[in-house]
């Protein structure tokens, strides 16, 4: 604990005057009697009965004694309400002269908070016998004394109270003496010694009596003490006080040897019955904190003051001269009460930890007391502003701190509190008393993932098992309800079977791939992912994921035009007249593959003619690279391929045939495909020759005619013979892929088949179309 002489003005505060507090209106405090040196284990009452409660509601409700400043001397038993003694009290102890003696405690209940005051007063026993303070008493008394002179004598000393303190003073038998007891105005009882016959000191010097203290017990203790006379000569005046009392205040804080007062009294006599020595007569007690100077009268501390133990004092002084004389005087010293106890914080009740979503909680019962009076004992109580509690004022000097709503542990797990109480005396003290309020923790927060989405990349053609990513989620509560457990969402797409795709650890997010995916087959997935803590009840957030898969080139280049399975393939027929760069045929493919995998280029590889054909390798073109001479072969095969762009590249071969004609007027033209002898295929060429010779010079005579003829076949057969092969056209230079459509930008489908029943087929060209797919549909149509 600290003190401090100043209070925070940012602190709230709340004042309460002790003294003057009252509980709920209408309640008072209960009363129980018990007298003192009673044994342990006595039973002093039955709170349930007393209190009017359930039977078990003082175990339920978290019953406690609290005594405050004063010895612990009762105990509860909780399961029965009994209200027991635990050790045996002495009301001397507990409350010296103070009468009655009560002694305050509080009993205190949770659920809800509840305070009930109860006052126990202990009543005295004859257990003290009076005390004379000196064992031995000496009176002077000059042999001139009348009858009926009367002699003070010191009172004796009982520590119990009421008719158990002293009550009669009684003196030996003798024929010059009998004791009187009076009455002080706080009751107390003290001696006086009459004399009944005169005294002769030649006949009798000294006299020696007992005197008899008695109290009023049952039954009733005495104390004795001796009381010596020594008579002395005549002395006919008692010094006598110039006050009969002296009221003085003294601060409690005076140092040892302040000065309190100083008496004074004189005497009429002359010479050594004249002189007057002071002493402290009757005290009030044996240890009594103060001296006097016999010869001057200055009363000054012989020990240091506490207003909290004795605030009043009475004094009686004796001033006796030197014949034996004496009068007397009373001080009464009234003890000023300064600020010098800082106030007492008693923690009765502390709650932690509590529940982060608890609205007004009781954290701690509480009470604070200061034993100073007037300013010096009224408080001031506050905690810090800048946290949500509330200090509230209960009963008497009690407090509560209560939450001032829900707290949340995620901003703050922990709260030191210190309570300040602060009195009002000069200069102020300060008593303060930390506490540390633990917040628990509530599933009140839902897990939360890093990103609200997530796009994973996989390489098609994977490994089964494969890790392909993490997802993450986070959860700011702690313990179980921040333990996450991950799980795949149900799928709304039906046609997705995600179980057999994608499976995920339960523990830490990680996404496995569980076959190995296609491409072609499957470009892109999403599915959704939930993150579950384990809470109660049970919080959970979702993430969509959304899988990628990534293109490898595993999709060799396919051949669209012309058919490389068929059973009859498909001739290419090329005009002798054809200029240099004339389109033979395009050679059409595509790649299932996407990106630079799907980039195609074409390349001749070999050709029965090098150097007559060439092909564009971006798209395809064959197309021939200079005249055609007689010398030429009619008939040429050639070999092509196509390559994709991929790493590492994958390609396919495409094969060729072209037919060179003179025009579009021979009837038959045998198969390419066909194999035959090549000493059968030079018979029918000179064949051919004879019968073109032989008709040449027998129509040598139309020979104009027929010359017009021809050109005008020519004319209509050129046209329909490029209308049977590739269309020329101008393609772009560059590669371009569009939906994995190879090189060929427009869709077209040409027919250009012979039958395969007889060694000479007629040709049929046809207008090209614009199909309906990308793969052409050949029809075999029969001349």
């Amino acid at each position: 604990m600290e003190t401090a002489l100043a209070k925070t003005p940012q602190q709230r505060q709340v004042v309460f005057l002790t003294m003057l507090l009252l509980w709920e209106s209408g309640t008072e405090a209960i009363r129980y009697s018990m007298p003192e040196e009673s044994e342990t284990g006595y039973l002093v009452a039955n709170l349930e009965r007393d209190l009017g409660l359930r039977v078990g509601e003082l175990a339920s409700r978290g019953a406690q004694i609290h005594h405050g400043r004063n010895k612990q001397l009762l105990g509860l038993d909780a399961e029965t309400g009994n209200l027991l003694l635990k050790e045996k009290p002495d009301r001397e102890v507990l409350c010296a002269a103070t009468d009655p003696c009560v002694l305050h405690f509080q009993l205190i209940l949770d659920n809800p908070v509840q305070f009930f005051q109860t006052d126990l007063q202990i009543t005295d026993v004859n257990d003290h016998s009076p005390e004379f303070p000196d064992r031995e008493m000496l009176l002077k008394i000059p042999e001139s004394a009348q009858p009926g002179t009367v002699f003070p004598l010191k009172a004796a000393q009982d520590s119990d109270i009421g008719s158990n303190a002293v009550q009669n003073y009684t003196v030996s038998p003798n024929l010059h003496f009998h004791a009187v007891t009076h009455s002080r105005a706080d009751g107390r009882k003290y001696p006086e010694l009459v004399l009944d016959r005169g005294l002769d000191r030649e006949e009798q010097p000294e006299l020696t009596l007992t005197l008899t203290a008695v109290d009023g017990g049952s039954p009733p203790r005495s104390g004795t003490t001796t009381v010596r006379i020594e008579v002395v000569d005549i002395n006919d005046n008692v010094p006598q006080f110039l006050q009969s009392l002296y009221e003085v205040q003294v601060p409690e804080n005076s140092p040892l040897g302040a000065l309190v007062v100083t008496v004074s009294a004189r005497d009429l006599d002359a010479g050594i019955y004249g002189n007057v020595a002071y002493s402290l007569f009757q005290g009030g007690g044996a240890s009594q904190p103060f001296v006097i100077d016999e010869v001057t009268g200055e009363i000054r501390l012989s020990k240091e003051l506490d207003f909290e133990v004795t605030n009043h004092y009475n004094i009686e002084i004796a001033a006796t001269d030197g014949g034996g004389l004496s009068g007397k005087c009373t001080v009464a010293v009234q003890v000023l009460d300064v600020n010098d106890n800082a106030p007492e914080l008693t923690i009765s009740k502390l709650s932690s930890p509590i529940p982060e979503n608890s609205l007004e909680t009781v954290i701690v019962v509480f009470s604070v007391s200061d034993p100073d009076s007037g300013d010096n004992g009224r408080m001031v109580c506050s905690i810090q502003n800048d946290l949500p509690f509330l200090l509230k004022p209960t009963f008497e000097n009690y407090y509560t701190l209560v939450t001032e709503g829900a707290l949340d542990r995620e901003s703050r797990t922990e709260y030191n509190i210190t309570i300040t109480a602060t009195d009002l005396g000069t200069p102020r003290l300060t008593t303060q008393h930390t506490i540390t309020v633990q917040v628990s923790d509530v599933n009140d927060n839902a897990p939360a993932f890093t990103q609200t989405s997530y796009t994973l990349f996989v390489q098609e053609n994977n490994s089964p098992a494969l890790h392909i990513g993490t997802i993450s989620a986070t959860d700011s509560d702690s313990g179980s309800n921040a333990r996450i457990t991950y799980s795949l969402l149900p799928s709304h797409d039906s046609q997705l079977a995600l179980d057999s795709l994608i499976s995920i650890n339960a523990d830490n997010g990680q996404l496995f791939a569980l076959r190995a995916l296609d491409y072609e087959a499957l470009q892109t997935f999403e599915f959704r992912v939930g993150a579950t803590d384990q809470g109660s009840p049970e919080l959970s957030s979702q993430a969509l994921v959304r899988v990628l898969v990534l293109d490898a080139n595993d999709n060799a280049p396919f051949v669209l035009y012309p058919l490389q399975n068929a059973s009859a393939p498909c001739t290419e027929l090329l005009p002798r007249a054809a200029e240099p760069g004339y389109l033979v045929t395009k050679v059409v493919a595509v790649d299932r593959d996407s990106g630079q995998n799907a980039w195609l280029s074409f390349q001749m590889l070999k050709a029965t003619e090098p150097g007559l054909f060439s092909v564009w390798a971006h798209n395809g073109e064959v197309r021939t690279s200079r005249l055609l001479s007689e010398r030429d072969a009619p008939k040429h095969r050639l070999l092509l391929l196509v390559k994709d762009n991929g790493d590492p590249p994958r390609s396919a071969s495409v094969t060729l045939h072209v037919l060179l004609v003179d025009g579009f007027s021979q009837p038959y033209l045998p198969l390419p495909e066909v194999e035959r002898d090549p000493a059968q295929d030079q018979d029918a060429l000179t064949l051919y020759l004879v019968i073109a010779l032989a008709s040449l010079s027998s129509l040598f005579l139309f020979s104009v005619l027929l010359f017009v003829g021809v050109k005008l076949c020519r004319r209509a057969r050129a046209t329909a013979l490029r209308g049977c092969s590739v269309p020329e056209r101008h393609f772009p230079g560059h590669l371009v892929d569009v939906s994995r459509i190879g090189t060929q930008s427009q869709s077209y489908e040409y027919e250009v088949c012979l039958t395969g029943d007889s060694g000479i087929s007629d040709f049929n060209f046809l207008k090209p179309i614009i199909p309906s797919s990308l793969i052409p549909d050949t029809h075999m149509l029969n001349s």
